[in-house]
């Protein structure tokens, strides 16, 4: 765990975190030597404690495992991407305000 109900996802656990949820995960595809991706870091912590319980929150480091972002296409970070049922159904490059990923996450929850 990341902490703050974060979970640190791997190529191995991606699977089961991830595509098999029942409720919507953002993943933040990041790593430690991006200064965007520690900017948003905070904005992400703060989404995972405003939808404890309606969307699970995940953090995957590039640098440690390049299986999965690759077979999603990940090529600039920050990346994060909105699953739902097993699929990608957002998709943020950048940095963006937390108003924007709020957004994205709004239009999954049931």
């Amino acid at each position: 765990m990341a902490g703050n109900g974060i979970i640190e996802l791997t190529d191995a656990s991606f699977d089961q975190d991830v595509l098999k949820s029942e409720t919507p995960v953002l993943v933040d595809f990041w790593a430690a030597w991006c200064g965007p991706c520690r900017a948003i870091a905070p904005i992400v912590d703060e989404l995972a404690s405003q939808y404890a319980g309606k969307v699970k929150i995940g953090k995957m480091d590039v640098d440690r495992n390049n299986a999965t972002p690759m077979r999603y296409g990940v090529r600039g970070i920050p990346t994060l991407l909105v699953f739902k049922g097993g699929q990608v159904r957002e998709q943020i490059v950048g940095y963006v305000p937390k108003e924007q990923i709020q957004k994205a996450l709004d239009k999954h929850i049931s």
